[in-house]
């Protein structure tokens, strides 16, 4: 049996404990816990180091009884899991999200939905108030999920810009047309003169927007061949594309791929078609992705700040959870050439 007047010294850190070690109210740190915009700066920081540090993590079931909130927030993926899992790029929105999360009472869930009967579920969530926001990414085309979520009355935010408009949804993205741009040009000033591309998806604003700088990289150049192939930033489209592309030109001298993955396949298809890499043909990907440092050759690639999407994206939906009358901007992040082995 306990000694008398025992007090608890161990186990998991409570709140009271945060606001000891942050040097405020326990009111304050309440706040800080359930994403109040009633705190000062200097308070937020300290609550969030000190939470840090304790380790302490919020009782949920207790909160949501009293805030009618799940604490549970969505990053809904339009994407097979094979595509999800094997591409570096999601990986680095999920370890943003996590971050910028990780001193909230916020959860995150990771859902794919990339077919209609899927979509449905994610709506039927947010209807039934499992859930408190959505971030949404590899939206294509005209999808309605994201009208359909804030219809049913969940704040949203989107990685990506749509393809559609999407009304006063705030989203997160690279500047995809200036890098695309950058790395054409930079193909050109190499003295290359027969330059292909290999595209993303044309239903989606990141395969048209990198398109788009391609062309404005080469507008009113003279001289050059302009070559294009469809590819679904997936390494066997690249593969596929640049096969298609030697077919039509076996005399080309680079190729801009739209991702990490699509010139990792461009870079097989030439070795098997004895070209050289980068004698031969200048190869420049899309991602900057661990991806691109683990190739052979080492591969020149756009680098996007995918991480700092990931938190920019949790940023704006977090902003709405604590003001549903928020009125945000897009978010549109710089990119960077980052020059190896093949260019």
């Amino acid at each position: 049996m306990a000694g008398k007047g025992r007090t608890r010294t161990s186990g998991r850190p409570t709140l009271e404990q945060v606001a000891v070690e942050a040097n405020v109210s326990r009111g304050t740190a309440s706040r800080v816990v359930n994403g109040s915009l009633e705190v000062s700066p200097y308070a937020l920081k300290a609550v969030r180091d000190a939470i840090r540090k304790l380790g302490y993590v919020p009782n949920h079931a207790a909160r949501s009884l009293v805030t009618q909130r799940s604490d549970t927030v969505l990053l809904v993926v339009s994407e097979s899991e094979d595509r999800v899992f094997n591409e570096p790029f999601f990986a680095s929105i999920v370890r943003g999200i996590s971050q910028e999360l990780s001193t909230t009472a916020l959860q995150l869930n990771l859902v794919m939905a990339s077919t209609a009967r899927q979509h449905d579920r994610v709506e039927q969530l947010v209807r039934n108030g499992h859930v408190d926001g959505v971030m949404l990414i590899s939206l294509h085309g005209d999808d309605p999920l994201p009208q359909n979520l804030v219809a049913a009355g969940a704040p949203v935010a989107l990685i990506g810009r749509p393809v559609t408009d999407t009304g006063d949804i705030p989203y997160v993205d690279a500047d995809n047309e200036a890098g695309a741009r950058t790395a054409t040009e930079y193909l050109y000033r190499q003295g290359r003169r027969r330059i292909a591309t290999i595209t993303g998806p044309r239903d989606m604003a990141a395969g048209l927007d990198r398109l788009s700088g391609y062309r404005a990289a080469l507008r009113g150049k003279r001289g050059v061949t302009k070559l294009v192939a469809q590819g679904d930033f997936g390494q066997a489209s690249g593969e596929a594309a640049m096969r298609e592309l030697l077919a039509r030109d076996p005399d080309l001298d680079a190729v801009f791929a739209a991702s990490d993955p699509m010139a990792a396949g461009a870079l097989r298809a030439l070795w098997t078609a004895g070209r050289r890499v980068p004698e031969d043909v200048s190869v420049i990907g899309f991602d900057d992705s661990e991806l691109a440092r683990n190739t052979n050759p080492l591969l020149t690639s756009v680098s996007q700040p995918a991480q700092q999407m990931g938190r920019k994206v949790a940023e704006l939906l977090i902003t709405q959870l604590r003001d549903q009358d928020a009125q945000l901007k897009p978010v549109i992040l710089p990119t960077e050439l980052i020059c190896r082995e093949s260019a």
